[in-house]
């Protein structure tokens, strides 16, 4: 398969002229590694003018603005707008959970991942797209437009099934990857053992920390009734019930308390909780969904 096929089959070109004139937005200010293409908070060399301050002995004399003490017989030191990088990190839940629905969770989690590094490669961020599991599989950290058909690649390379826990790949990953930046965790939050080790783990790593709570239609408003036997796809672990009008609103109730929950938990822990329905296409999500929530602008 071709470069430009692969890149269609998770990016329309549309999407990608239009994501090449977006930015990932920390809420955090990091210290870069080298020079990119993001604005620090930071004041320092470059070549953009900020400000003047006074001098004070010891400062860089190649800084003194020498027409300015022509003019005020003071010593006034420029100040310029310093460019750093980023690092993002894009972590995908790749647990046989996501192997469901229409489309398929992994499939939008991908498309999701592809779309979110591309705007990062765009602006000379590093960029680490990957797989939560197995452990000590590595994934390249990209930088630079041209890391797109890279990035696709490694998407391409795996498949559900990595049926670790959360918690389990989060900590591979925190033991693999020692930068700070921006985390953005896309995963259905499906797991037997919870979900909150393995968000105090991101946030304890003062990680600006984002989650995509990726879910289908069918798991927010079932279509089964009837006689069902049900087998957690994870563990085997299987279940006859009855489904009947009832037990379907009891069950709409669990996953509103459950979403109502994870939204309380990353709240009171300053981490973005974004909802994402896989029926919405991912130019919603992206252009419109991500802008109004602050994570791209």
């Amino acid at each position: 398969m071709s470069n430009a096929a692969s890149a269609n089959q998770l990016l329309s070109p549309e999407l990608l002229a239009r994501l090449e004139r977006m930015e990932l937005v920390s809420r955090k200010v990091f210290r870069g590694r080298m020079k990119g293409e993001r604005k620090s908070k930071r004041k320092g060399q470059s070549v953009e003018f900020h400000d003047f301050r006074n001098y004070v002995a010891g400062d860089d004399l190649r800084l003194i603005d020498w027409n300015l003490y022509a003019r005020l017989d003071q010593l006034f030191l420029k100040l310029f707008q310093e460019e750093e990088d980023l690092h993002v990190y894009v972590l995908i839940d790749a647990s046989e959970s996501m192997n469901f629905g229409d489309p398929n969770k992994l499939t939008v989690a991908k498309q999701l991942a592809a779309a979110l590094g591309y705007v990062g490669l765009c602006r000379a961020d590093r960029v680490s797209v990957q797989a939560l599991g197995p452990p000590g599989r590595s994934a390249p950290v990209l930088r630079g437009r041209a890391s797109l058909w890279k990035m696709l690649n490694y998407l391409g390379s795996f498949e559900s099934g990595h049926n670790v826990t959360l918690s389990e790949g989060i900590k591979d990953f925190s033991i693999r990857n020692s930068g700070t930046g921006v985390v953005i965790l896309l995963s259905d939050l499906m797991d037997k053992h919870g979900y909150e080790s393995a968000l105090r783990m991101l946030v304890g790593r003062r990680m600006d920390v984002f989650v995509m709570h990726v879910l289908s239609p069918e798991e927010i408003d079932p279509p089964l009734r009837g006689d069902r036997r049900l087998i957690d796809v994870e563990d085997g672990d299987a279940a006859e019930i009855t489904i009947n009008a009832y037990a379907i609103e009891k069950y709409k109730e669990t996953v509103k308390s459950f979403i109502g929950g994870i939204k309380s938990f990353c709240s009171r822990r300053s981490i973005s909780y974004i909802p994402v329905r896989t029926e919405t296409s991912v130019e919603t999500i992206v252009t419109k969904y991500l802008r109004q929530r602050g994570v791209v602008r």
